[in-house]
């Protein structure tokens, strides 16, 4: 989403502020897994932790913004309700040995909280 596919000043003001939150999306998304790919190959520990602190915060803006995407774009309620917060969630196309391939990390809560 590197441009608007359609001529700017035929776009709403709602298509563009969720033509942004998208574009920070996929950002925040990129950012994610920048640090969690270094926090793989670092060995420094305090170093580490700080990395680990940084993704943390990307996943939490990302939460953010998927929150308003739910709010302002039509389609994400129904979708979130369907493959994030219900009981199965997770678990489509799962591969049942996940938690062992990924170890305890596979399951750990983000705390995050409420969207």
């Amino acid at each position: 989403m590197e441009a608007y596919t359609e001529p700017y000043g035929l776009l709403s003001k709602k298509t563009i502020d969720i033509a942004q939150a998208l574009k920070s999306l996929q950002e925040e998304l990129e950012a994610i897994d920048y640090y969690n790919q270094r926090i793989n190959t670092c060995t420094n520990e305090d170093l580490k932790r700080i990395m680990a602190h940084n993704r943390d915060e990307e996943i939490e803006h990302s939460a953010m913004l998927v929150g308003w995407l739910k709010v302002y774009m039509n389609g994400w309620d129904k979708q979130l309700v369907d493959y994030v917060t219900n009981s199965e969630a997770g678990s489509m196309g799962a591969d049942k040995d996940a938690e062992e391939h990924y170890g305890a990390a596979y399951n750990q809560d983000l705390n995050i909280g409420q969207l």
